[in-house]
């Protein structure tokens, strides 16, 4: 693709003497940039085809050097920035022509890669290595979507619009290695979003190509065990250690709320008197570094009696091989859901305190969230429910 030089009069801007500004217009890539060259000539003296000054005008050659230099410091910065095979702008050639220095412009993989260079020395710091390690997976899946996509291994990150987001939306959905949900795809992109975001702020682009971008709403279901289930899955005596142990794990968490690293790594020195003279669990939460006050109720201070005299309260157990066992231990019970520690968090939430009518705020407390409102967006309903649930039953007494 070539740069086409244009000189031209303005002949709206005619002086007292008569003469009009010669100005020059660079187009490149259906983009256009025009400056004034300095130079005023009598329209009458001016050839547009030779685009030269002719004479009778006064200093004809002058004005004519100074036009063809000009064309040759374009043409030079021109041929400077193809050399460097980088994406550049007509805006960039006239940058470069007037000695101004031109900022790096990066790819999308590339200023990924830089962002995570940065974000790597502040693992253990600021951020956990987990974190790091999802920013990571993320750079991993935007390399293969360009590729599959756009058949290069990068892509500009000054040509981002909305339309990347869109295309990277459906790609999760049929391009990438596994089918994700859209609650998945979400986490994702808001993560690519940060990044953007940062390029922005340090002047890399000059707006933010997803302004205007919403992510797609997810219906949210927060699927729990029953009171029913949950007596039921308590009541089954298993014979394999290896089941028992997953089972105390699971009716541990039912009754905490403990997530799968903090039941991992629960010692013995974070179970603590309270105030109360009962006892609670102390323990900093891995995902929100914030730090957890549990008091221990009837059913897990049980448990914590079986496995009394370690350090660490439970054996280890890997999170697969442990979801693994509770596949097998729902299947075995006959409980129709899919059995995970977050089920047990969520079964904490609802069948144990908000269906016993705890407080909305003290359910976010003890779950170690960060912000109430993630508390009431993932169990408003499960509020909903035990409200009607209660209607219901108020209905049935008065008949």
């Amino acid at each position: 693709m070539k740069i086409n030089i244009l000189f031209y009069l303005s002949k709206k801007q005619v002086n007292a003497s008569g003469r009009c500004p010669v100005k020059c217009r660079l187009t490149y890539d259906k983009q256009r940039k025009e400056f004034s060259t300095g130079q005023f000539v009598n329209p009458k003296n001016w050839d547009s085809k030779q685009q030269v000054v002719k004479p009778p005008e006064p200093d004809v050659d002058y004005i004519n050097s100074q036009l063809s230099l000009i064309k040759t410091k374009i043409n030079r910065a021109f041929l400077l920035l193809q050399v460097k095979e980088e994406a550049f702008a007509v805006v960039d050639v006239y940058s470069l022509y007037k000695g101004v220095k031109r900022a790096k412009e990066y790819n999308i993989v590339e200023y990924f890669e830089r962002y995570l260079k940065r974000l790597k020395t502040l693992v253990g710091v600021e951020i956990k290595q987990v974190t790091y390690e999802k920013f990571e997976y993320i750079k991993s899946d935007i390399k293969a979507f360009i590729k599959w996509k756009y058949k290069t291994k990068d892509y500009p990150l000054k040509k981002l619009d909305m339309n990347f987001l869109t295309e990277l939306d459906y790609y999760y959905k049929v391009g990438h290695k596994t089918q994700l949900k859209q609650v998945t795809i979400n986490k994702k992109i808001q993560r690519f979003r940060k990044i953007i975001k940062v390029a922005v702020a340090e002047r890399h682009l000059d707006l933010d190509p997803f302004m205007l971008y919403r992510a797609k709403k997810v219906k949210k279901v927060v699927v729990f065990l029953s009171p029913e289930e949950l007596v039921l899955l308590e009541g089954y005596e298993f014979r394999q250690p290896r089941l028992k142990l997953a089972k105390d794990l699971f009716i541990f968490s039912c009754y905490t709320g403990l997530p799968y690293l903090e039941l991992m790594n629960l010692k013995a020195a974070n179970i603590v008197g309270g105030f109360d003279g009962n006892k609670w669990i102390k323990i900093k939460r891995e995902k929100t570094s914030k730090d957890l006050s549990i008091p221990l109720l009837p059913k897990a201070l049980k448990i914590l009696d079986k496995y009394a005299g370690n350090e660490f309260v439970f054996p280890r157990i890997s999170n697969q091989r442990y979801n693994s066992y509770l596949k097998e231990i729902a299947s075995i019970v006959g409980v129709d859901k899919n059995l995970t520690t977050h089920m047990a968090r969520r079964t904490f939430a609802s069948t144990v305190l908000l269906y016993n009518n705890v407080p909305m705020e003290i359910v976010s407390e003890l779950l170690g969230h960060s912000d109430l409102k993630v508390t009431q967006e993932s169990y408003g309903k499960v509020v909903q429910r035990k409200i009607s649930d209660e209607i219901g039953r108020l209905k049935k007494e008065s008949l």
